[in-house]
């Protein structure tokens, strides 16, 4: 074998998911639990025609039934791929109980060197992670960019020589500017100096 079985076009030599692919499957496995423990905070969707027919004396309920039932069905669907990984690795062994989704998706994080390298169906189980994470996205919506801490701001701000030194942080897509004293690192040369002046614990 020396074509990844799930993206096709990266060598994976003798395994059965490439690097990239295998990293990709590891960090939707560890972000999975608690992409769909928001599901819980979703508020239920409701139609026009659902509010002119229910009875006035209705509980309404606060939050997505639909979005409830998600997590169960992640958990068990990862509790499929489980039992036929280790039917694979272990055929001696009996099945795993059932357990929460984290459970699942910690104990696939913990053997995704062999599944990479051994398991047959591999690409199979990265399609289905792939799957699940979108179907949770697509009723909390994508995760919030994070802002990247850049570093030290670099510019010197008076006539004595004083750095700035605030902390540099940007979104993704954001130029580089500092917020305190308003300098942007427009060019590649300002990026390479900006780089270079950094303390050294960092730079």
């Amino acid at each position: 074998m020396s074509t990844c079985t799930a993206c096709t076009d990266r060598d994976a030599g003798d395994r059965y998911l490439c690097d990239r692919c295998t990293t990709r499957l590891a960090d939707r496995l560890a972000g999975l639990p608690d992409l769909y423990a928001e599901l819980s905070l979703v508020p239920r969707v409701t139609g026009l025609a659902e509010v002119v027919t229910a009875a006035p004396v209705e509980a309404r309920a606060p939050i997505d039934l639909t979005a409830l039932d998600m997590p169960g069905n992640a958990a068990w669907k990862l509790e499929v791929r489980r039992r036929d990984i280790q039917r694979v690795r272990w055929p001696e062994r009996s099945g795993p109980e059932p357990a929460s989704l984290m459970a699942h998706c910690r104990w696939l994080r913990m053997e995704l060197d062999w599944i990479a390298a051994w398991y047959p169906a591999a690409a199979e189980l990265a399609a289905e992670v792939r799957k699940l994470e979108g179907q949770a996205l697509t009723v909390v919506g994508a995760p919030p960019a994070r802002a990247q801490r850049l570093g030290y701001c670099v510019a010197v701000t008076d006539d004595q020589g004083t750095v700035c030194g605030a902390v540099l942080r940007r979104y993704p897509g954001e130029p580089v500017r500092c917020r305190w004293c308003a300098t942007e690192y427009r060019t590649e040369a300002d990026l390479v100096l900006l780089r270079h002046y950094q303390p050294s614990e960092i730079a």
